[in-house]
């Protein structure tokens, strides 16, 4: 059943978006493995699009952040508004309270807007006015960014990186993909998208694949391999 949930998800994906198979690929390892996905490339090669589309396969709560210079923390998290009714404050959730979350050009904004989603990312809950709200299960952020070398991008902090498990640089399409992709636009696809893909998972279905991904038997030698790759990144002379 998992193995037909992702192809089927690849097929949804698949009629709207030319090419970027490992792309996709890797975002289906994230989402099935629980893990938030960095998507990093040029404006204009369908990162959004794909990231938004890979939301609707799932039938599930979405909500899409576009980071600005001026965004604020309250902005992503939510604020504490008077209500004259009650003569008492309430705290009005903000767009982070989904089970799929974009965040569209994510280093637009600076260090002061990416602290707000240091909790929920790695905890999955909002501390607010002392309060704490836990985030229901399935909760992932999909974030894409502009490369650095752009004007008007900040370097996210080191503490925001350590919560993505993947960072996808995502390339051009080759010349064939290009010429489809001009063709489908042509042909007016692309004006078909909200109607195009269909949801293919429930929130049951998801966590019930994650759970099942959990039980993937790894050998122990392989653990001590992969930990020994690791353990030499930091200690090699030629690696910073």
């Amino acid at each position: 059943p998992l193995h037909e949930a992702a192809n089927a998800i690849k097929a949804e994906i698949g009629k709207a978006i030319v090419g970027q198979h490992e792309f996709i690929e890797l975002l289906l390892v994230a989402l099935f493995a629980n893990g938030h996905v960095l998507i990093e490339g040029v404006p204009g090669i369908a990162k959004t699009l794909t990231a938004k589309l890979l939301a609707r396969t799932v039938n599930t709560q979405f909500s899409r952040i576009q980071f600005t210079p001026d965004l604020m923390p309250a902005d992503v998290i939510g604020t504490s508004a008077y209500n004259f009714k009650t003569s008492d404050f309430e705290f009005k959730r903000g767009p982070i309270f989904a089970n799929l979350v974009l965040i569209d050009e994510i280093n637009r904004a600076p260090a002061k807007t990416q602290s707000a989603l240091f909790e929920v990312m790695e905890e999955r809950q909002i501390t607010a006015d002392g309060t704490r709200y836990e985030l229901p299960p399935p909760f992932m952020v999909l974030a894409t960014q502009n490369p650095i070398e752009q004007e008007g991008t900040y370097r996210l902090p080191e503490a925001q990186l350590d919560r993505f498990l993947f960072k996808i640089v995502v390339n051009y399409p080759n010349l064939d993909q290009e010429i489809e992709i001009l063709q489908g636009a042509q042909a007016g696809k692309q004006t078909h998208f909200n109607t195009l893909i269909q949801p293919v998972l429930t929130v049951d279905n998801l966590l019930q694949y994650r759970n099942l991904v959990q039980q993937v038997h790894v050998e122990p030698l392989l653990m001590r391999y992969i930990a020994s790759v690791v353990q030499q990144t930091r200690k090699h002379k030629d690696i910073f």
